[in-house]
């Protein structure tokens, strides 16, 4: 199998779980663990499995590197986290799940900026069919309606897509340094430093009685799946793949969480949601096929 099949692989189960997440995280919170107790609860325990994986590998971090890290910590960790949940929190999830799409097109205009990646036509394209199928998916719901009721809200949902579009970009270069695990180790080591303020309280007053096995089930999904998994996945597919292909794989996610849905007789099959899918599969082909070695 090849290196770049393997990247591609790992950035689909990264998405596989973040579409499976949404229907089950919101078991478990707010009703058992507020937002920020529940982020705190993420952040630590996968920081404890990525340190129990890391120490078998060795590697030494440069101190000039550890600053980006720290910065990389700020933005893929905890103001992603952090926003996301308060934004979700003064808005509804169509509002969120349509601003979201436009984290690939932040990730190519800080990309451009950043890392001096050309703009080409095929990620123009490709990134317009993969908004077409999500935004199919996700209008096709009821609950959407952008007004001043959710104004806050809103900005802090496309905050969030900005800081995580920014923490694709920052942490690539540092792939190419280190093994993935090294990187993710000491991302989420300053993510939690931010963390630990606003999330000890709210996991403090957790009763961890409550929990029957079911919620524990989810919660534990949420913690070693949606996180430790995910953000490894994401990583290690970030080494080989530029940042604009695996930004888009975002749009991926309504259609992964409708087809959840369907499995568990929560939703229904229909045509809307297979074109959704061809085209946001397009869309990935697309923004992933390099015309040039300047691309990637």
């Amino acid at each position: 199998m090849s290196t770049n099949l393997k990247a591609h692989l790992a950035i689909l189960g990264a998405n596989l779980i973040y579409g499976i997440n949404y229907s089950i995280a919101k078991d478990v919170m707010p009703a058992y663990i507020l937002p920020f107790g529940f982020i705190f609860c993420r952040v630590l325990g996968a920081l404890m499995l990525f340190f129990a994986i890391g120490s078998y590998i060795k590697e030494k971090v440069e101190q000039k590197d550890l600053l980006k890290l720290a910065v990389c910590g700020f933005f893929g960790v905890a103001a992603n986290q952090m926003m996301f949940f308060y934004g979700l929190n003064l808005t509804n999830p169509i509002n969120a799940g349509i601003i979201m799409t436009s984290n690939p097109i932040l990730v190519l205009i800080v990309s451009a900026i950043i890392l001096k990646t050309r703009i080409t036509a095929n990620k123009i394209l490709g990134i317009t069919l993969g908004i077409a199928g999500a935004l199919i998916i996700l209008l096709f719901k009821k609950g959407f309606a952008f007004g001043s009721d959710t104004i806050v809200g809103d900005t802090f949902i496309f905050l969030n897509a900005l800081s995580y579009g920014i923490y694709l970009v920052l942490v690539k270069p540092l792939m190419s340094k280190y093994k993935p695990i090294t990187v993710i180790k000491w991302v989420f080591t300053f993510g939690f430093i931010y963390v630990l303020p606003f999330g000890i309280s709210q996991a403090s007053e957790i009763e961890w009685s409550s929990f029957n096995p079911e919620i524990w089930l989810k919660f534990l999904f949420v913690i070693i799946g949606t996180t430790f998994f995910a953000y490894l996945f994401n990583i290690y597919g970030l080494k080989k793949l530029s940042p604009s292909t695996v930004s888009t794989y975002i749009y991926l996610q309504p259609v992964i969480a409708a087809f959840f849905a369907i499995s568990v007789g929560k939703d229904s099959f229909t045509w809307i949601k297979l074109i959704a899918a061809i085209l946001i599969f397009s869309g990935v082909y697309l923004v992933s096929k390099p015309i040039s070695s300047k691309n990637q």
